[in-house]
């Protein structure tokens, strides 16, 4: 198992992965535009890092995350918008290495927070962060689209 961070080769088995996992959290189908977009963002800016997790030469989850300012904190801290693994690789610490890779970036980064969110119902996700030692913050996450 190799996590790296991706290419664009890589960027068909993403595709797959997020539309699972739009699935899984039950959100909005994304549009062809987006999906462009997303490619542009992950392979031509700095604006997002894009981890993927390779097993037998197959792309099997991803992870991206961006690094944003804290006003409270008076710091940057990195955000974790997504983590996705298939259902067949989880339950075998990936997550855990996943984690791990990111906190290695942030740490090099002079981030010493990372923030993420998942919904409620993902109570597998929910108590592996637990397991990380993450705290959970209860509020109500509010989306404008302008």
């Amino acid at each position: 198992m190799t996590i790296r961070i991706a290419e664009k080769r890589d960027f068909e088995p993403i595709k797959k992965l997020i539309k699972a996992h739009v699935k899984f959290e039950k959100a909005s189908a994304l549009s062809d535009s987006n999906i462009n977009r997303l490619s542009n963002y992950i392979f031509n800016t700095d604006v997002v890092e894009c981890l993927v997790v390779e097993l037998n030469n197959e792309i099997v989850g991803y992870a991206t995350f961006t690094k944003q300012f804290s006003t409270w904190d008076a710091n940057y801290y990195i955000y974790l918008d997504c983590l996705f693994l298939n259902e067949q690789s989880r339950g075998k610490s990936i997550g855990t290495q996943i984690m791990d890779n990111i906190k290695a970036y942030a740490k090099s980064n002079n981030c010493p927070v990372i923030q993420w969110q998942t919904p409620d119902f993902n109570k597998k996700a929910i108590d592996f962060y637990e397991k990380l030692g993450a705290e959970s913050k209860t509020k109500e996450r509010f989306t404008w689209k302008i």
